[in-house]
């Protein structure tokens, strides 16, 4: 339990989140405004929003309760997110970017049918909205899980917090308040992860020698998680940053093409401290607690049992940071598909800027409320993100990377290899949650890409409807 001077902060924190939701909500007017902060942001904004996307409840809680459990392989997960930011700044971030002024994009399916067709720009929607909610529920099970350690409430009531802060700033202040409260939070996670972190982490033991001699030879086999696990997250994360709809959101907010490039090296060159200082952390666990339940939340009692008051404080903050801004983010993309993809494009093409307005706000509350529930259903932090980046992945990979590097494009060969991947991942999850047969309980990602793969390639060489 934490005493008042750090329960202060932490409360002071999500209280400062609110505020800074109600000041953003007042100097936005446009849906525009709304889902990517005018289009105006620059280098540091745009790494600071890679950064809080995917450095969240995974990366560090999830990153640290698996360094604990089976050693250095635990730091693969942060390091697959660094390799995909590489590639998608090198090879797609400027692209996208000129794309996006060119043809007036807004989200990912809007980038889906310039090149396709409006059925395949549904299928596209209804897998981003499925794999964004997956995601959001993700840091809010990891959110729960540490409001309850700290505060020793239930972890119903402690997500129960965690939705109620992250929904109110994210549904009132939409992209610029995200851009403002990641900031802050980018900070405060990288001060106390690496800068507090490892420092602590050595003034109590944890040190590179005391590792590699108390801690079990296995800590440091670079497979030591598992290759099929490690070898499915080496796939899909890097898969997913290209066809993840708040990448594509990132840098149709970006200044320019160069400061969607720059911004996006910059956040995959930040990416590599992370990796060491939850690494670091959590083999430092695994000296200190090595009987300890892994799937808990380890670094929490870490920080409660080894940080000074006030540093405790701070470093935990840093954790609901890492939390709520891949939350946030999160939930306002699966709102856009909601108004965008969805009302605007199918329901009602005439709606007013300021009724599509209120309603995307009152979408990223439902998301947030959806989040929440699958959250409190599953709890199981990593599980749930890897079936959201396998969705994605799976279903959406083939098609985004063909229309962005062939010169004619199969509108079926897309629609099909879509659809049948997303029910496919859909199906196989359902298959190994009821146990039906062994062969169900490898990752159904593979299963998904092979299945987009060949009902790709196959309807575009024998079909006749190519553009």
């Amino acid at each position: 339990m934490l005493g008042f001077i750090d329960t202060g902060i932490i409360f002071a924190y999500l209280a400062l989140m609110i505020a800074i939701g109600v000041y953003a909500s007042r100097h936005q007017s446009s849906v525009e405004d709304f889902f990517l902060a005018g289009g105006k942001l620059g280098s540091i904004s745009i790494a600071c929003l890679w950064l809080a996307s995917w450095v969240g409840g995974a990366a560090i809680v999830g990153g640290v309760a698996k360094t604990h459990e089976f050693g250095i392989s635990g730091g693969w997960y942060i390091t697959c997110m660094a390799i995909g930011c590489l590639l998608f700044g090198l090879l797609f971030a400027a692209r996208l970017k000129r794309m996006g002024e060119e043809h007036g994009l807004l989200t990912y399916p809007d980038f889906i049918e310039i090149r396709y067709d409006s059925r395949t720009r549904v299928v596209a929607t209804i897998t981003t909205i499925l794999a964004y909610v997956g995601y959001s529920a993700g840091q809010l099970a990891a959110a729960g899980a540490v409001l309850s350690t700290l505060l020793g409430w239930d972890y119903s009531t402690s997500l129960l917090l965690a939705c109620s802060i992250i929904v109110v700033y994210t549904a009132t202040g939409g992209f610029l308040a995200v851009t403002y409260t990641d900031w802050v939070q980018i900070s405060l996670l990288f001060v106390g992860v690496v800068i507090v972190g490892i420092p602590v982490a050595i003034s109590n033991g944890g040190t590179w020698e005391a590792f590699t001699t108390q801690l079990p030879a296995a800590h440091f086999s670079p497979t030591g998680w598992g290759l099929p696990t490690m070898l499915a997250l080496g796939i899909s994360i890097p898969l997913s940053f290209f066809v993840a709809m708040d990448g594509f959101t990132r840098m149709f907010a970006a200044k320019s093409a160069a400061v969607a490039r720059r911004g996006t090296l910059l956040a995959a060159l930040i990416l590599l401290p992370l990796v060491i200082g939850a690494t670091w952390l959590g083999l430092t666990a695994a000296l200190l607690y090595p009987g300890a339940d892994s799937s808990g939340d380890i670094l929490s009692q870490l920080v409660i049992d080894l940080f000074p008051v006030g540093l405790k404080g701070l470093m935990l903050v840093g954790v609901l940071a890492a939390l709520m801004s891949t939350a946030d983010i999160c939930i306002l993309t699966a709102a856009a598909n909601g108004s965008r993809d969805i009302y605007q494009r199918y329901m009602n093409p005439d709606v007013s800027p300021k009724k599509l307005f209120r309603l995307s706000m009152y979408l990223a509350a439902i998301v947030g409320l959806a989040s929440g529930l699958l959250a409190w259903q599953m709890q199981d932090v990593i599980g749930i993100l890897l079936l959201a980046f396998t969705v994605n992945a799976a279903a959406l990979f083939v098609p985004t990377i063909a229309m962005v590097t062939l010169k004619k494009v199969n509108t079926n060969a897309a629609f099909w290899s879509i659809a049948l991947a997303l029910s496919t991942v859909v199906a196989w999850y359902g298959a190994s949650v009821m146990d039906l047969a062994p062969v169900f309980q490898n990752d159904p990602l593979w299963s998904g890409l092979m299945v987009s793969i060949v009902v790709f390639f196959s309807i575009s060489l024998l079909g006749n409807k190519a553009e």
